[in-house]
Formats: C-alpha cells, structure tokens, sequence
C-alpha cells in the first residue's frame, strides 16, 4: 500500500494543457463556475478541478459520484449498494457544504447534503469542480465549494447514440441521446434507465431514470436564450436499520423531481446582461410496507414531501478593460415544504446582493475580489466576502492565493420538524473562514505539478442534540486544514498518468462530550480520511479505443457505530478499477466497453456496519449515428 501512496504523490487538480488523448483533466480549460465569466483555469486563484464527459464515458464511468471520487480532497462515500445514500465531503467540510447545480439550477434541498445516488452522467459535456468558499456567486451551501454540470449542446447535424450494458447483481442500464444544431439554434435530449437487484440478499432493488433536454436559440451574435430541463426518478428498497440490522423487506425510499433553468443573456458594447430563473422540486417519499411471514419487526409507517425552489438573477458583466471585468447582480429565492413530515406548509425567502472584481486576465498578476449581502426572511441581513491573487513567477512557475467566507443556512426540517424531533427556528446558519495558497510547475511536454495548503474554520455549525428540545442546536465548530499534491504527466504512446495526494487533518473545537456524538470535543469529523491518494493510466490502444487503470488508496477515518452509538475507526483500504472501450470496425460507429470496480474484490466498509459492493463487472457497447 505504501508504494502506491508514494505512486499517488497527487491526481490531477486541473491537470495538464497536453492535448494527449484520452485526458480527463486540462491544465487550462475554461471555466465559468469560480468567477461567473469565462476564465483559463491556470488564471484562477482557487483550485479547480475539470472533467469532460467524454473521457468520463469512455472510462465506463455512469455516476457523478464515480467521477468525483478523481477530485483531489474529495471523499466520496457510498453506504452499500446501488442506490444508497451517496454522499462528497469536499475538503473535510461536511457534506451539505459543496453547492450541486445543474446548468446552473441547484439540486437537492436547501441547507441538507446533496443525495449522488441517482446523479448520472448521462449527456454531460463537463463537471467544473471549485474547490473552496463560494458563497459571494452561489449563496447557501457553497462552503467547501461547488459542484456544477454543464449538460451537452448540440453542434453539427443530427446525431444519435443508443447504448446498453448489464453486469454484476443483475444490473442493466439502457440510454439513447440525440442533438444537432447550428449558428442559430441547437438541441439536445437524452434518457436513460438503470435496474439492479443490489448487494444484499433480501430485496436490495434500485431502479433509476433520468431525461435531460437543452435547447439553445441565438437569434443574433450578441443574444442568446438557453432553456434546460432534467427529470430524476429514483427507488431504492433497503430492507436494513441504519446500523445495518434486518427490519423490513418492503422498506424504501423515493425521490423524483424535474429541475428547470432559464438562462437569458444579451450583450451590449460593453456589458453582458443575464436574466436567469430556475425551477426545482423534489418529491420525496419513504415507507415500511407491511412485513412478510419472515420478518419479525412491523413497523408501518410513511412519509410524502415536496420541496420546491424557484429564484430569480440578474447580473450584469462590465468589461472595463480587455482584461478586467466587474460584476454587479442581485437574486431572490423562494423555498417552500409540503407534507407529511412538517404537517403544515412552510416557506422561507432569500434576496441577496453581489459584486466581483476580476482583474489581469492574460497578465501575470490577475486579483479577484468579491462580496455579498444577504437578506434572509429567517436569520436576518449578513455577508460574505474573497479575495485572491495569481501571480506568475516565470512562464512555467505560478503561484496563488485566497481567503474568504461562506455560510449556509438551516434546513426547513431543521427549522420547523414538530413531534419526535422539534425543529429550532432560532438556528443561526453555519459560517466559515478559509484560506488556501499553492503553487503551480509546469514541468514542460504537457507534464506538470501542484501543492496546495488550504486552512478552514466552521462555526455555528448545527448538531441534532437529542436530550435537549429543540433537537437542533449550533455549536462553536470545527477546523479542516491539510495539503493536496498532483502530478499530471503524459506517456506518449503509453498514454496519460495521474496520481495525487491528500493530507487532511479536522478536528472539532468545540461540540459536546458525548462519547458516540458527530462533533465530540477533540476528535476528527467523521468519514473524513487523514490520507488518501489515486493513480491513473489513460492509454490508447494500438487497434482502437482505449484502456484504463486506476489505484486508489483511503487511510483509516472515524465513524460512529449506530449499533453501539460509540466511536469506532474503519480501516484503511485500496481498491483497483480496470476499463477499456474498443470500437468494432466492421459496423461504424459501433463500440464494446468494459469496466471492472473494486477488480480484486477488496472487503471494505465506507460507512460502519454497511460492506461497500464487491467487485462489479458491467459489459456493454454503444452505437452512434449521423455527423456533425
């Protein structure tokens, strides 16, 4: 294992501007998500991490959750089968810190961890990863960072792709998309369904579908109107207790929702103007259906809930010179609750104000600057605030800082729960300060390095205190600091290597005494490993396609054993991914594929007294037709 932590000395942050085939990463993409307007990744004075989606399906890779496991300080932890809670802590801050959007619309619901379950790839043209406070652009949530998916658009004449996999614990997965377009207008849609009948021996069923369609109009150069929609369909039956003990065979869970994004942009001699609304709601259903003869629990219960988010933003971009770009805007968010679990309707409305300055875009030294007023109907008027600098020593060497504040805010259950649990109205939202510095090698050929130091502190953060009413409560917090390494570095004709490094070290501040509690005083935040490291091999094969080897490595990390309700530390464990994509040349456009997850079967828990899934094998192919 020690070789292979020495082998990881670090997975590519935003990696290499080599245009070797087959790269998951750039060195200098870019982006939209850190700034709001487009930038070169190795201009920003923050982290960020870029996965295109094509290299994402040609690795084999379906889930987000799978790809974000490639970001450097990301942990992702899944509890067991296909299905289940899937959870990113993102640089040791918790898992309702990283801010999901999908083309710019935000997922899940406000202030609770984003579920990766059901988050496919499919029709992904690329997943922008910022790592650090991002609360000035994206408001509540955007604490460690955010995660946001730019969906595909389509370019060229119409083209289509089916594709069809099966695999082990009997899963099947089945996708077709389309889209075309030109100058003037283009379109793209995309579905997909995803069965399997899970790890464990009593129904264990997951069922998955997903739609996305997108469609661009650009009546003249300087306007444009994007208009997104995605539905989400997911059903897990798990026949468990969280500590992992039997209850019922008919226990389940489902969430459904469709998401949409209306992005209207238009463009002056000067100033870029956008008007941006968003849709999103979730339906959440859970219930224990009645027991069978074999149970011996009988526990009927369920749960109907629907979370809505609309909001409104306006921005303008002013680009006082050919390299600086100041942006003003303001926005407002509606959120409402309805359902069993609260009994009545509740709402909660957010406006807030914002201004960005980005400065020496092309130059050596580049300065960004931000802020934001926040006007919650709930917690009052606060902001927030960064700053960052980029400064290149030489034509290869630069180095970079920042600092800045976020927040998020409770959740309405953490609000307004009334019964066995009793919400806290009083709850002030959570806070942070962070800062981070690094620098970046370019080590020439396309190969290059990176270290980076990031420092954060969380206060007011909220623990469910169950001898005290009401449940939820805010402590003084917690630290989360350590150090991300990457190498990138391509082979030639033996293809493309990644590997990187992290080191994490959390500790709670101040929380409670408990022995089994989440934020006991003096111990590390749980699920967050103190090492962990990943190595990758990209290669083209000399017939056609592709091949793919990746190593990972997670160090041991407390977590709490439900079962006892004590600490306990999960061991350390490495886990070996295999994946090659072939194209048949008799039938054009026609390719096999193969992937193998966990390939040498390791026995390992990301979550205490839940065994993550053994190894996974999924063949299959895809077919395309029509030109660009």
């Amino acid at each position: 294992m020690r070789v292979m932590v020495l082998l990881a000395s670090a997975i590519v942050i935003r990696s290499v501007s080599a245009q070797t085939p087959g790269d998951t990463f750039k060195l200098a993409p870019v982006v939209v998500t850190a700034t709001g307007v487009p930038t070169r990744a190795d201009q920003l004075p923050v982290s960020v991490t870029v996965l295109k989606g094509s290299d994402l399906a040609a690795r084999g890779i379906r889930t987000v959750s799978q790809a974000l496991r490639l970001v450097p300080g990301a942990a992702v932890v899944e509890t067991s089968s296909f299905g289940s809670q899937t959870s990113l802590f993102l640089r040791g801050g918790e898992s309702d810190y990283a801010k999901v959007l999908v083309d710019g619309v935000p997922q899940g619901q406000p202030g609770v961890g984003f579920d990766y379950a059901n988050l496919t790839t499919d029709d992904i043209d690329r997943i922008e990863v910022v790592s650090g406070p991002v609360s000035v652009l994206y408001g509540s949530d955007a604490v460690t960072g955010v995660v946001q998916i730019f969906t595909k658009t389509g370019q060229g004449g119409t083209q289509g792709t089916v594709s069809a996999h099966a695999g082990t614990y009997g899963s099947a997965d089945y996708a077709l998309s389309a889209g075309g377009g030109n100058e003037r207008a283009s379109w793209s849609l995309s579905g997909s369904r995803f069965t399997s009948d899970g790890s464990l021996p009593v129904n264990n069923h997951y069922r998955n579908g997903a739609m996305n369609g997108r469609l661009v109009v650009r009546p003249e150069d300087s306007t444009e109107a994007a208009l997104s929609v995605r539905y989400d369909d997911g059903l897990y039956f798990f026949p468990t207790t969280y500590p992992g003990a039997p209850l019922s065979n008919n226990q389940h869970d489902l969430d459904r929702g469709p998401s949409v994004g209306l992005d209207v942009r238009h463009g002056f001699r000067a100033v870029n103007v956008h008007l941006f609304g968003t849709w999103h709601r979730d339906n959440l259903q859970y219930a224990i259906g009645p027991n069978d003869s074999t149970d011996t629990f009988n526990l009927p219960f369920s749960s109907n809930d629907w979370i809505t988010r609309q909001s409104l933003e306006g921005r303008a971009e002013v680009r006082l010179s050919g390299s600086d770009v100041l942006t003003a805007g303001s926005s407002f968010e509606h959120q409402r609750m309805e359902g069993t679990t609260l009994g009545q309707v509740r709402t909660r409305d957010d406006g807030a104000v914002f201004a960005e300055l980005v400065t020496g875009l092309g130059r050596p030294v580049g300065v960004t600057l931000g802020a934001r007023m926040e006007d919650n109907q709930r917690f009052g008027t606060f902001g927030t605030y960064r700053a960052g600098v980029s400064y290149r020593l030489s034509g290869s060497t630069r180095v970079l800082g920042s600092l800045g504040s976020a927040f998020k805010e409770p959740s309405l259950f953490q609000n307004f729960a009334q019964g066995f649990i009793t919400g806290n109205e009083n709850l002030k939202p959570e806070h942070s300060f962070s800062w981070e510095g690094g620098i970046e090698q370019d080590l020439g050929s396309g190969a290059a390095v990176r270290a980076t130091y990031f420092d954060q502190h969380f206060r007011d953060q909220i623990a469910y205190a169950p001898g005290s009413v009401p449940n939820y409560q805010n402590i003084n917090g917690s630290t989360a600091r350590g150090v991300e390494l990457s190498l990138h570095a391509p082979l030639g004709a033996w293809g493309t290597l990644s590997a990187g490094y992290t080191y994490l070290a959390t500790n709670v501040v101040k929380g409670d005494t408990t022995p089994g509690s989440e934020f006991q005083t003096g111990h590390p935040l749980i699920r967050r490993p103190a090492r962990s490291a990943t190595a990758s091999l990209s290669a083209a094969l000399p017939f056609g396609g592709s091949a793919g080897v990746a190593v990972s490595y997670v160090g041991r990390r407390d977590d709490i054993d439900f079962n006892t309700f004590q600490r306990v530390s999960l061991p350390a464990y490495g886990r070996l991914d295999l994946s090659a994509q072939v194209p048949v040349r008799l039938v054009p456009g026609l390719s096999i594929d193969t992937r193998v997850d966990n390939a040498l079967n390791a026995g390992y828990d990301e979550v205490a007294s839940f065994r993550a899934r053994g190894r996974t094998i999924v063949f299959g192919g895809s077919w395309t037709v029509g030109s660009h």
